[in-house]
């Protein structure tokens, strides 16, 4: 695809915006102290996977009743999944649905009872009709551009002007519960990500595995290593007059204070849960063992953000997207075990983003890029086994412009029936964010009636 003057514009201001959430993180790591260790009871974590490219939510759930699957079948041509790879589920309300064959470990924790599925949302400014679409009436910016919906998913404002992520910014109003600790508090694995920069709390960036020591200092005799380790500490401490090279200094500073924490922790005992080999995987597994920190660091509250790209599925999606969601289905399936393994499964609620959801009428052997999408939320304080919002009736799209209801267009991308304002609200009220400060949070919240969309205990 050839990218408009105006996506091009967004993605330099994109770029723009992520250097400076990079160097954020380096001002996040640039206050570290230590801390004395006490027992900390009050936890909680959130834990943001975001699907790079805009997942196909139209292949991840599917109805099952017989004229809506008949409906899907229709309008999906080659890329319907037939019922033998669909893992049935059933929620009490809406009737009997099927996930994605890739998805069997999720199966089973939603039959258990602690996922639960969001039906069609998307971003909005406020509640939106089709005619409200057409007469584009207060509607997102540059809709269906992935440097643009990128953007507004993790800040959670519906432009390009967001500078700060919703992620940081719920840690913001819950900051008291982290009163007792220095350690970082909104964490980043394996890349810079503005939804961890709040507007006090600075993103840390980590990487799967690293426990950030430096080989120059692993030499013989361990006394002359002593010694380099003694001068690169004073050299850190002296001022430079540079604000950027002493940022740096000060960054290198808590790598430092961090390295014998993460070493601890990666020489823990280790999970029974086995993790999958994945980027993904490793990445949970890195917030597992960060998590794992939580009790002798005083860390009250912590938001997480991990990731996988390859979901801008425009051709091969049949196998591309089994791929893609079985590695989701594993790594997500194994941090949650994790969670129940140390005890804290009630205090952590991984969730996931996407840019946007695609069209349900496919584009030779893909799709092209849709609106809302359907997102999961597990977790052992989630209401899970059901599924949330207004499921879309597969027979509004094959009668599209006699009901214009749940499509935004005759191609079938998904018109959001519930905002990103009100799906992170309720997440962020679960995490300790006091209803009054919502409206801060999130200043199109204010736009929609219902405020907490249910899904979480």
């Amino acid at each position: 695809m050839t990218k408009s003057s105006n996506e091009s514009e967004a993605s330099r201001r994109h770029f723009l915006q992520m250097l400076g959430a990079g160097l954020g993180m380096l001002a996040g790591l640039g206050r570290l102290e230590t801390s004395a260790a006490g027992a900390q009871q009050d936890y909680k974590a959130l834990v943001c996977v975001f699907l790079f490219g805009g997942n196909d939510g139209h292949n991840v759930v599917v109805p099952l009743d017989a004229a809506q699957y008949s409906a899907y079948q229709s309008a999906r041509g080659g890329l319907a999944l037939p019922p033998n790879q669909l893992l049935p589920i059933n929620d009490a309300t809406q009737g009997a649905f099927g996930l994605h064959y890739g998805l069997p470990e999720l199966q089973q924790i939603y039959q258990s009872g602690r996922l639960a599925i969001l039906a069609n949302v998307g971003m909005l400014v406020r509640p939106t009709s089709y005619a409200e679409y057409i007469a584009a009436l207060q509607l997102p910016t540059n809709l269906r551009s992935h440097s643009d919906q990128v953007l507004q998913m993790q800040t959670g404002i519906p432009n390009s002007g967001g500078s700060t992520g919703w992620g940081g910014r719920t840690v913001d109003l819950v900051a008291a519960s982290n009163a007792n600790t220095s350690f970082p508090v909104s964490i980043s694995i394996g890349g810079p990500s503005l939804y961890c920069t709040g507007n006090t709390t600075a993103a840390a960036g980590l990487q799967p595995g690293n426990d950030l020591s430096q080989g120059a200092m692993n030499f013989w005799p361990a006394s002359a290593a002593a010694v380099r380790d003694s001068a690169q500490a004073r050299i850190l401490a002296t001022e430079s007059g540079n604000a950027l090279v002493d940022a740096a200094n000060r960054a290198l500073i808590d790598a430092r204070l961090l390295n014998p924490l993460l070493k601890a922790a990666a020489g823990a005992p280790a999970f029974s849960t086995q993790f999958p080999s994945t980027s993904l995987g490793n990445q949970m597994k890195e917030i597992a063992r960060l998590i794992s920190l939580r009790t002798q660091l005083n860390a009250g509250r912590q938001v997480f953000f991990c990731s996988m790209g390859g979901f801008d599925t425009h051709s091969s999606q049949s196998w591309t997207h089994w791929d893609l969601l079985q590695q989701v289905s594993k790594a997500v399936a194994a941090f949650y075990q994790a969670t129940v393994e140390m005890g804290v499964a009630d205090r952590v609620t991984t969730f996931t983003l996407s840019d946007f959801g695609r069209t349900l009428q496919p584009s030779g052997s893909g799709t092209d890029h849709g609106w809302g999408s359907h997102h999961l939320i597990l977790g052992g304080a989630v209401r899970g086994g059901r599924i949330f919002g207004r499921f879309p009736r597969m027979t509004n799209y094959s009668n599209f412009n006699a009901t214009a209801e749940d499509y935004a267009d005759a191609r079938g991308g998904l018109l959001p029936q519930a905002s990103l304002a009100q799906y992170g609200a309720t997440l962020a009220r679960w995490f300790g964010a006091a209803d009054v400060q919502l409206n801060s949070l999130f200043p199109q919240l204010a736009n929609f009636s219902l405020r907490d969309l249910g899904f979480m205990e």
